[in-house]
């Protein structure tokens, strides 16, 4: 099957089923991962359909968001790198600020035991695992909770992150790239987000290389608002250096 035939056929299931996956097109195709994501890229530059995490959307549909437990499957591998990279920018008996996201979960299952730590989440699936952790001091930021997310939004939690302080802030985001900045389906997830890089000194994006080009409904900051974005290695370098050139640092693991 030539390309435009190929791309024809995933237009065509997009618009049937809301969605396509990488993966299970690669496998029906019997061609590889980067096949696919070179025909969703074309795709998407047509304007035909919107790429998203692990796959793409009929175009026009910002406000499509993944369950969790779906999320979870998507870029695993990638997610431990970045998530155990992430480690390294851990303060020493310092404050941080962990964003709910499925990268962000791995983090916290990666801090070493010997951490000794005050971390606030408004995500209850990070509070879990931090609750028996020996040298956390876990605070549990309230409010309503997203069923989608699993994470506390609205009023209370933007009080809350309005009175704090931290060293440092992991963020997670749906979407991101040098023209759109950070985007997510959700206003109430956009303005929490919003407040925690507002909260912490410093701001570290935890964010696979799928995410790149994927623009969502709510825009919650720039690229410039972020010291330091943890990927991986499938982040083009000339995608790197444009996004440097806003002022932050990248780091492909």
């Amino acid at each position: 099957m030539y390309a435009p035939e190929r791309q024809q056929e995933i237009l065509r299931r997009a618009h049937e089923s809301g969605r396509v996956e990488v993966l299970s097109l690669a496998a029906e195709f019997e061609v590889t991962a980067e096949t696919v994501r070179r025909d969703l890229k074309a795709l998407d530059r047509a304007g035909l359909l919107r790429r998203v995490h692990g796959g793409a959307i009929p175009a026009g549909r910002l406000d499509f968001e993944p369950d969790l437990s779906e999320r979870e499957t998507t870029a695993q591998d990638e997610k431990d790198r970045i998530a155990h990279a992430a480690v390294e920018e851990l303060p020493a008996d310092g404050s941080v600020l962990l964003d709910a996201g499925t990268t962000t979960a791995r983090l916290a299952a990666a801090l070493p035991v010997d951490a000794s730590l005050t971390v606030l989440t408004h995500a209850l699936p990070l509070a879990a695992r931090l609750a028996d952790h020996p040298g956390i001091d876990l605070h549990i930021v309230g409010g309503r909770v997203r069923h989608r997310t699993r994470a506390a939004v609205d009023a209370w939690a933007l009080r809350t992150y309005g009175e704090i302080n931290a060293d440092v802030v992991f963020l997670a985001t749906n979407g991101f790239s040098a023209d759109d900045g950070l985007t997510t389906p959700d206003l109430a997830e956009a303005a929490v987000k919003r407040a925690l890089t507002a909260a912490a000194r410093r701001v570290v994006l935890l964010a696979d290389s799928g995410k790149l080009g994927q623009a969502h409904f709510a825009r919650f900051g720039s690229l410039a608002d972020v010291d330091l974005l943890i990927t991986d290695t499938g982040l083009d370098p000339a995608d790197a250096r444009a996004i440097e050139h806003l002022g932050t640092h990248v780091r492909r693991v």
